[in-house]
This record gives structure tokens, sequence and C-alpha cells, in this order.
């Protein structure tokens, strides 16, 4: 699903790995030891919103790319040379951005659904709400002798303790790592079935919550436009993706689901990122666009053939478009997912595996 198994190729002769150096983050020295980040040439990267607003205003659009009415409030934007592609821009209201922002750092990540920190750590339980409040993880010292891989573990082998307590006195043994760490080493939670990483497949045995039902039924609503008359969509698994500033994530395709003709619904939230969507070779050229917050891609048939990626998020305060979410997440309450956002994106891709 990520990585590129089984690809032989010299990554840096392909067209998709030079897009992914292009845009990647890249940073100078100045004359004063700073790090600057490395100016990098945006021209060629297609900006969705800016056609649709064009759009709007004079009903144009480029060569080779449609505005079309879906059954929502949102036009959807589809491109000639890549079927099964569409681009809803803003197709997420700022509610429910923030909505799912905060659903994705609190309620996502926990057990039973998994995260990249279960082989480590094992389950962990409220990351989120530990981080904020600075507590650290601390090892238990009892799971230290047992042979057990932690990701099989049943019951948590690490807790988290304030830094004030002598945890030597507490039964716990000298592992210990800060909450806040920790969430920014977060950088993926599976929801519904989860999907195994070593295996390249999904474990239906595996515990797992469903996938909320308010989540179901948007993907079911987004999903509509690359699905055929009278054809449903069955949101059966997810994946929330965590990027922080250099984060990337590499040229991919999404091939372990059983039916390519149902499209995987990507929402975007957070800081703006650059989306590489290739063809059935990283020697195709990839096509580089922008991805805001609200924004929605849906792939679908020849389009889950694609090679995409990530290559590039921005947080400085010119280019990460977030002044909306800034608003809305005001009031104290809402401060902690504002200093998590306000560096970070976030990405909910929603499938049907069966």
């Amino acid at each position: 699903m990520y990585g590129g198994d089984g690809i032989t190729d010299d990554p840096d002769r392909t067209a998709f790995r030079r897009a992914e150096k292009k845009y990647k983050l890249y940073y100078d020295q100045n004359t004063k030891r700073r790090k600057q980040i490395r100016p990098v040439d945006l021209s060629e990267v297609v900006d969705f919103k800016s056609i649709l607003e064009t759009y709007n205003q004079t009903g144009e659009t480029p060569n080779c790319v449609h505005v079309l009415k879906g059954e929502f409030d949102c036009p959807v934007i589809h491109v000639d040379n890549r079927p099964g592609f569409y681009f809803i821009p803003g197709a997420l209201s700022v509610e429910q951005q923030c909505r799912w922002i905060k659903e994705s750092l609190v309620s996502f990540p926990q057990p039973p659904n998994r995260t990249n920190h279960n082989a480590h750590y094992g389950p962990v339980q409220d990351l989120f709400t530990a981080a904020g409040e600075g507590k650290i993880l601390v090892q238990k010292e009892d799971s230290l002798k047992e042979s057990e891989p932690l990701s099989n573990a049943n019951e948590p082998r690490w807790k988290f303790c304030d830094k004030t307590v002598n945890v030597s006195l507490k039964g716990y043994g000298g592992n210990s790592i800060l909450a806040s760490v920790l969430l920014r080493k977060l950088r993926w939670s599976t929801l519904g079935l989860q999907f195994d990483w070593s295996k390249r497949n999904y474990d239906v045995s595996l515990p797992h919550n469903k996938i909320p039902d308010a989540l179901c039924q948007l993907a079911k609503k987004l999903a509509l436009p690359a699905l055929p008359a009278g054809d449903e969509f069955k949101p059966e698994a997810a994946i929330v993706n965590y990027f922080a500033s250099g984060d990337t994530l590499g040229g991919h395709l999404d091939d372990m689901e059983l039916d390519w003709t149902k499209p995987i619904v990507s929402m975007s939230l957070g800081c703006k990122g650059i989306f590489l969507l290739g063809g059935n070779s990283r020697d195709d050229e990839p096509l580089a666009m922008f991805l805001r917050s609200g924004d929605v891609v849906l792939m679908a048939g020849k389009a889950r053939e694609c090679f995409h990626g990530v290559p590039r998020i921005f947080t400085d305060m010119e280019h990460s478009e977030i002044s909306l979410l800034e608003k809305h997440l005001s009031t104290a309450t809402d401060q902690c997912f504002l200093d998590y956002i306000r560096t970070s994106r976030i990405n909910i891709n929603i499938r049907q595996v069966f």
C-alpha cells in the first residue's frame, strides 16, 4: 500500500522520483548559521481552487479540465487524461474540518485501532491528551522480561506518568519517552478493518472498531461522482496519515482492496500540501497539484493503477493557508488542536475492502 514494494528500478532516474525531489523540503544554511527553507518553483503545480474560481467568473477552464456538477453542493473537477480521478475543492465545511481534525487526534489513534507505535509500544491509550498534559510514557519493569512481541500483547506494557513521579518506585523500568515526542512521531492510524503492514493485507481477525457512522455517511456522499449511477460505496476501512514539516509519503499504489472500481475517498485537513498523481509506471510524468484543508480526492478505476504520493507540506504562515481553521479553533479548549494543526497535515482515506 505504501512505498512501492517489489519495485526494482533506480528511483533517482524515474520521472516520479525527480518530481518528488523537486518539491521536497530542503534547507539552506545562511550566513548567520540559521537554516532557511530553500525556495521551490511552484509554477507547474496545478491549483484547482484557482481554476474553479476562474470557472465561476467566466465559465472557462484550461484544456482537458472539466467542472462537473455533483449530487451535493460542491463542483467536481475532472481531468481528461486522468480517468477515474476526481478533485473536489473545498468539499468539507470548516466545521467538518475541525470535527475530523479533533477525531483524528483524540479518537482515531485509540486502541483497538492500530498506529505505527503499536510495534514498539503496544496499544497506547489517550496519546493526544497525555501530550497536552506533558506526561511521559514509561515501560513497565516486568515487561522487560516478557518474550511475547509487544504488538501482540493484550495488556499495555507502557503507561503514561507525570514527569514529577519517581517511576523507579512505581514498578517501571528506565525506558521512557515524552508523550509530546510520541505524538509528533505519530504517522498513521487505521480505522475499521485493520491493515497488516507486514503481510500487506487486511486481517479481519484483528479487533477493531467500525468506522464512525458520521464518517461513513460523509464518505458515501463524497464518493458519488466516482460511482456509476445506482452503485453504492461501502466504507469498511480507513487509514489516517499524519504529516509534520518535512514528512513525505513516497510514490505508491493502493492495491490491496478487492474492487478497484470503488473509489478511495481521501480527505485533506490542515496545512496545504502537494499531491503527485502519476501513471502506471514511475517513468510516467506525474501531475502535481495543491491540496488544501477541506479538499477531497477520489481515485477509482484506472486512477487506482496510478502511482501517487505527497512530497511536501507547507507549514509556514505564507503557504499553509489555515486562517479559517484558526478562526474556528479560537477557544482555550481548542488551543491544543490549533497548536498541532498549525504545523501539520492530516489525511483520512476511506476504502471499500471487499
